[in-house]
């Protein structure tokens, strides 16, 4: 069988292969997942935001959202204001899963950077 390669010299992505290749993951999940990591760190991570940007609305995108953070691909927390209401939410995208019965990211910053240097962690802001 040929092969064929292509020269990556601009716009290509570096990411763990872990959700390629977990067979526990849908398609669509492993491909919002890349897609996220692909993205910029100051891109709009919202489901919206991640809605203009693909084939699937906004509750497609809250389910497949759902699925990576069932798998521990992502963390969710609530953000409240002072006087305790609920202002939003923080999702924290991983390149590889996190168990579910951890609450917090307890990783040491020098364990924070892939190969690549792209932090692993990466903070969305959700309303």
């Amino acid at each position: 069988m040929a092969v064929f390669r292509v020269q990556k010299t601009q716009n290509y992505t570096i990411m763990s292969n872990h959700h390629l290749r977990n067979k526990a993951l849908s398609l669509k999940a492993k491909g919002l997942l890349s897609l996220m990591l692909s993205l910029p760190e100051d891109w709009d991570y919202t489901t919206r935001g991640l809605a203009s940007i693909c084939k699937e609305g906004v509750d497609s995108v809250c389910a497949t959202v759902r699925e990576l953070e069932a798998a521990g691909y992502i963390i969710r927390r609530r953000i409240r204001d002072k006087n305790g209401q609920m202002r939003g939410m923080e999702y924290t995208v991983l390149e590889q899963p996190q168990p579910r019965n951890r609450t917090s990211l307890a990783v040491p910053n020098q364990n924070r950077q892939s190969l690549n240097g792209k932090n692993l962690y990466r903070k969305i802001l959700h309303n």
